[in-house]
């Protein structure tokens, strides 16, 4: 399928060469669903000088359709909530987010869909749609564009370009989800199923788009215990509650473990961290323009000849990012 409204090869060279300067952007974040959200957040917030973090958009979230493939005992689990639900427990994980870093969030913290998509194409309206609407429109087209940060699933970004097809060429989307585009692998990812009517919208759109692959690209963003009590413990309100969240991590709740009970070492991916990565220095996240692929009912890639140019991630530099992020952090 080829974009609503078709701009030439060159248009998209232009609008997806990598951001130069202090960077506009909000962020679309499903902050409750598991620990990554709260680090790409305080890193953003934690960088003035170099982002300026216009807003922050709660997205829908649930595991209520893998709940199946999880222990039976687990299954009245927060994260088994309806997106709803998650939505709104994100906005408040926003709140408190800016809170420990001494930011006030009046004015900045929205309210996104209390739904997914309910069929192909049809917006979830919402106050953080209107307000990605209404932020977008403040660019002029052809000038530096607004970077919507997706770190979850694309229900708000979809609406909004649904709302208002303009706004497609005032902004950037950089969004991590599945795999490569070039892979055989269905996209069982987290970020891309939830509402795949609306990761099949976004690459359909034609706005022009940052694709950072979670597998093999974002997974290799893993931190330890160690490091974490090292870096991040005791860099003041912030680092103690991402410790917290570390070794408290809401997913155990329903895989049904818990290794710092056990007294193991472990780690975790915080995937997330790669978007903010990527605006901040887009060498952290080596990328090349390819051609958009289909995203087909089956969650698998297509090629399709002809298709729109989109940058997409394969590689990081996994030690840059995270001394940058405790750096951060210790400011």
């Amino acid at each position: 399928m080829q974009p609503p409204t078709s701009h030439p090869d060159d248009w998209y060279r232009s609008r997806l060469a990598p951001p130069t300067g202090r960077v506009r952007v909000v962020i679309d974040t499903d902050t409750a669903n598991e620990i990554d959200d709260q680090f790409a957040l305080a890193w953003a917030l934690r960088c003035p000088q170099q982002l300026d973090v216009v807003a922050v958009y709660a997205e829908p979230f649930s595991f209520a359709h893998r709940r199946a493939s999880y222990p039976a005992g687990a299954h009245d689990a927060p994260p088994f909530n309806p997106p709803g639900e998650g939505m709104a427990r994100s906005y408040q994980e926003i709140i408190k987010v800016h809170g420990l870093l001494g930011l006030p969030h009046a004015g900045r913290a929205f309210r996104g869909a209390a739904a997914y998509m309910a069929q192909p194409r049809t917006p979830v309206r919402s106050e953080a749609v209107d307000h990605l609407i209404a932020t977008a429109r403040e660019h002029t087209p052809g000038g530096p564009p607004l970077y919507v940060l997706a770190l979850g699933c694309v229900t708000n970004i979809a609406s909004a370009l649904l709302l208002a097809p303009d706004i497609a060429e005032r902004i950037v989307v950089v969004w991590t989800s599945g795999y490569p585009s070039h892979a055989p692998h269905v996209n069982h990812s987290f970020n891309l199923e939830q509402d795949l009517w609306a990761s099949q919208w976004l690459l359909d759109s034609g706005v022009p788009h940052v694709y950072l692959p979670g597998y093999h690209v974002g997974a290799q963003l893993r931190l330890s215990l160690a490091e974490v009590e090292r870096y991040v413990q005791d860099s003041g309100a912030i680092g103690g509650y991402l410790h917290q969240l570390f070794t408290h991590n809401p997913l155990w709740a329903i895989l049904g473990n818990n290794p710092t009970l056990a007294g193991e070492p472990h780690s975790w991916v915080i995937w997330d961290l790669i978007c903010i990565a990527w605006v901040l220095n887009p060498a952290w996240v080596p990328s090349e323009l390819v051609r958009t692929p289909v995203l087909m009912a089956d969650k698998r890639w297509q090629a399709q000849p002809g298709r729109h140019w989109m940058r997409e991630a394969h590689a990081v530099e996994r030690d840059a990012i995270f001394n940058a992020f405790f750096s951060a952090l210790r400011r």
